[in-house]
């Protein structure tokens, strides 16, 4: 039975390869893989890029100190992606997000995200279908953001995760009285964003790094048993804004994310060999006694290969966004993942409408590694600008 839970994990993990004879092929395991989803279809469809882009509805997800940026004082935005739909149906990801600036140095937001997994038939050892269930995992997030200096800002969040692989249906596994169960834990994000103006010949151009850590916490249980690491991830991003005159310009965006989570075969086993690859594996149990923090830290320094692999664990992303008067965008992006650790090797388009009051935008993906799961996958935005609405009604009113 845990064998038959544990597996719905592993489809959610992104690995496009197998645990084939390569020793070489070391993979970063998470619960709750769905937080590494790109929600939002703006950042879709730039390769999965948005932590030093420009403020949007979605900037919680990616960096909320970016809401600092925001024009308006509130809004509120809604995602949908059918998600993994060329290999099983009834998998999809919502997430939903709002902001409010008090004063033009400072805010709150929130978000919430629901991953449906489908339908899941739980079988006994022998094959025997025993119930139906509909796992899912969800996250509630809160942040405060703050503008430091005209051009710094930073963002602090909280996020309660939970992840019921099981649909609260506790079987015993393996013919002892250990059970599964529904896991959670918290986390918190830190987040930076400095956003300098340059003046060029064709106006004003704009220069912006962002720097993120996302879901530092605890560990999360399904049987009280295995510890498993979330998805804590740095990510680094630059963006630069280039206009061409005042209705047309062009966003350049860059961004490397790295999962500060250590991998099974690891420097730190304790029978650890470099020549006798058979010694790489930690056991269960010393991979499920490493705590959070020190998992962190080991991250960077675990990996049998030395520093090549360590620069291999790193996802990086490229993007495109061209603008026509702040309404109409054109968007690309590719992004890549190394085979050895996940495959996750794509590019992808999008386009976007934004008026005064609401934006709609969406964003495909085109996989280039073979089965990709993630190929021909779409994501849709829908955001609202608060203030717009309320000025709106305000108008009409005095009419």
């Amino acid at each position: 039975m845990k064998k038959v839970i544990l597996s719905i994990a592993s489809v959610f993990c992104f690995a496009a390869v197998t645990m084939a004879a390569d020793p070489v092929l070391n993979p970063i395991i998470t619960a709750m893989p769905s937080l590494s989803i790109a929600p939002d279809a703006r950042a879709a469809g730039m390769g999965d890029v948005g932590v030093a882009t420009t403020a949007d509805l979605n900037s919680l997800y990616w960096n909320a100190a970016k809401f600092a940026y925001m024009d308006s004082h509130g809004g509120i935005t809604a995602n949908y992606t059918p998600w993994l739909r060329k290999l099983v149906g009834e998998i999809d990801l919502a997430h939903l997000e709002g902001y409010y600036k008090w004063d033009d140095v400072q805010g709150i937001a929130g978000s919430f995200t629901y991953f449906s997994m489908g339908a899941v038939q739980l079988t006994d050892m022998s094959g025997t279908v025993l119930q139906e269930a509909h796992p899912n995992e969800w996250a509630l997030d809160v942040s405060y953001y703050r503008k430091l200096h005209e051009y710094v800002s930073m963002a602090v969040a909280l996020r309660f995760m939970y992840s019921d692989l099981n649909n609260g249906i506790n079987s015993s596994v393996s013919n002892s009285a250990q059970e599964m169960h529904a896991a959670w834990t918290m986390s918190a994000d830190v987040d930076l964003y400095y956003r300098q103006p340059i003046d060029i010949k064709m106006g004003t151009s704009y220069f912006a790094l962002g720097f993120t850590l996302t879901n530092l916490g605890g560990k999360m249980t399904y049987d009280d048993v295995t510890k498993n690491f979330i998805p804590a991830t740095m990510r680094i991003g630059a963006s630069y804004e280039l206009p061409f005159d005042n209705y047309n310009k062009l966003t350049f965006n860059l961004q490397c994310d790295k999962l500060l989570v250590p991998t099974r075969l690891s420097k730190y086993a304790e029978n650890y060999d470099p020549d006798d690859p058979a010694t790489w594996r930690m056991t269960q149990d010393e991979y499920s006694d490493m705590t959070s923090v020190s998992g962190i830290f080991k991250s960077f320094a675990d990996a049998p290969g030395g520093a090549k692999e360590e620069f291999n664990e790193v996802r990086w992303g490229a993007g495109l966004e061209y603008t026509y008067n702040r309404q109409f965008f054109a968007r690309a992006g590719y992004s890549h993942e190394n085979k050895y650790k996940g495959n996750r090797q794509y590019i992808t388009v999008g386009a976007g409408f934004h008026l005064s009051i609401f934006s709609l935008d969406f964003a495909y993906c085109i996989g280039l590694a073979a089965s990709n799961p993630l190929d021909q996958t779409m994501r849709f935005t829908l955001g609202f600008d608060l203030a717009g609405i309320k000025d709106l009604v305000n108008n009409r009113k005095e009419q």
